[in-house]
C-alpha cells in the first residue's frame, strides 16, 4: 500500500493552488529546496511522477491530479473528524449509555432525552433498563456510563468506585380499593393500614422499601400477594385484593393515565372495582433516587450534560396531589 503522507499531500495541494515552488515555499514558510525535497519524497512513496517541467515552471501530472482528488476527500473527512472530536470534547456529540430502573425511565430519562435532542442533537443517549444492584454492576464493568438507582440499594457515598448525585425524593402514595372504608378517611396515616392485606414484591428494592416504610410507621405489613409490575399491582388493588404503596413517579410514567378515567375518577376493574389513590400527608414515605457515574468520569462533558438534563427533569416533577377516587 502506498504511503499517503498528509503533510506532503498538503504541500502538493498548495503547489497546485500557488502555481510555483517559490510561491508554495512562501505560503508554507518553507524554503524552495525543502518543498522540492518533500514532493520528491511523496512521488517516491506513491511510485508515480507528480511534477513535469513546463517552461520555467512545473505542472502537476495526471497522476498528481488523481492523487489530489483523493487527498481532498481525505482532508474533508479529517475536517469532519476534527469537528466531531471537538463536539465530543465539549459534550455536544457522542453517545452516553444510561442504565435506569423501570419507573425512572418514563419519568426522568425520557424527558431528559427529549430535551437533549432539542438542545444537543449530536449527543445520543442509549437507555438500558436495569434495577438497583444490576445498574451498578453494569456501571462498574463499563457497560453503561451513568446509572439511576434508589439510594437504599446503591453503594454508599464512600464507595471509591462511584460518584453519586441525589436527583429527587419520590413520594409514596397509597392505593386502596375504591370502596374501601378508609378510602375517604380524612388525615389517613400509614399506620391506619396496619391490618390490611398488602401487595408488594417478594424480593428486591420494592419489597424493602414497602416493609421499611411500614416498619417506620410501627407495623410489619402482611404480604397477601407478591408482584413487581405496577400494572399488575394496580389491577389487584382495583379488584379489592389488598392495598399497596405506589411511587409518584409510577403515576407520572403512565400508570396514572392507565388507572384514571375521565374527570379524575378511578377506573373500574372487570368486576366493578376501582382504585382510590391517597396521599399520606401526615407521614409521607419517600424513596430517594440517585444517579451515579464511575468516579473520575463525572466531569466528562457527555455524561455531565446528560446528568444536567436528568436533574432538570427531576426538578420539573410537579408536586401535584394525585388523590382521586370514585365519586
Amino acid at each position: 500500500m502506498a504511503d499517503w503522507d498528509l503533510k506532503k499531500l498538503r504541500i502538493l495541494r498548495t503547489l497546485h493552488e500557488q502555481g510555483t515552488v517559490t510561491a508554495t515555499a512562501e505560503a508554507l514558510h518553507m524554503t524552495p529546496s525543502a518543498v522540492s525535497q518533500q514532493l520528491t519524497g511523496l512521488a517516491k512513496a506513491l511510485g508515480v511522477t507528480l511534477l513535469e517541467a513546463h517552461g520555467r515552471r512545473v505542472r502537476l501530472t495526471g497522476a498528481a491530479q488523481l492523487v489530489l482528488r483523493h487527498a481532498e476527500d481525505v482532508f474533508a473527512q479529517l475536517e469532519r473528524a476534527d469537528a466531531d472530536l471537538l463536539g465530543y470534547l465539549q459534550g455536544e456529540a457522542g453517545q452516553v449509555r444510561v442504565g435506569a430502573f423501570s419507573t425512572a425511565i418514563p419519568a426522568l430519562v425520557v424527558p431528559a432525552v427529549q430535551e437533549l435532542r432539542r438542545s444537543h442533537p449530536g449527543l445520543s443517549v442509549a437507555v438500558r433498563e436495569a434495577e438497583a444492584e444490576a445498574a451498578y454492576e453494569l456501571l462498574a464493568e463499563g457497560s453503561v456510563d451513568l446509572a439511576l438507582s434508589l439510594a437504599a440499594h446503591a453503594p454508599t457515598p464512600r464507595d471509591p468506585k462511584f460518584s453519586r448525585v441525589s436527583l429527587l425524593a419520590d413520594p409514596l402514595d397509597v392505593a386502596l380499593p375504591a370502596g374501601h372504608p378508609l378510602a375517604a378517611e380524612p388525615g389517613l396515616r400509614l399506620a391506619d393500614l396496619a391490618d390490611e392485606p398488602w401487595i408488594f414484591g417478594s424480593s428486591g428494592p420494592w419489597s424493602q422499601i414497602t416493609t421499611t416504610a411500614c416498619e417506620n410507621a410501627g407495623f410489619v405489613p402482611e404480604q397477601a400477594h407478591a408482584a413487581a409490575d405496577w400494572s399488575a399491582i394496580w389491577a389487584m388493588v382495583a379488584a379489592g385484593m389488598g392495598v399497596a404503596l405506589v411511587p409518584r413517579m409510577a403515576m407520572a410514567g403512565g400508570l396514572g393515565a392507565a388507572g384514571r378515567g375521565a374527570g379524575g375518577r378511578a377506573v373500574r376493574g372487570e368486576r366493578g372495582g376501582g382504585v382510590a389513590l391517597r396521599v399520606l400527608h401526615a407521614d409521607q414515605p419517600r424513596r430517594h433516587v440517585v444517579a451515579a457515574t464511575r468516579r473520575g468520569s463525572e466531569g466528562a462533558p457527555g455524561p455531565a450534560r446528560v446528568l444536567a438534563a436528568l436533574r432538570q427533569a427531576a426538578a420539573d416533577q410537579t408536586p401535584e396531589d394525585p388523590t382521586f377516587q370514585l365519586s
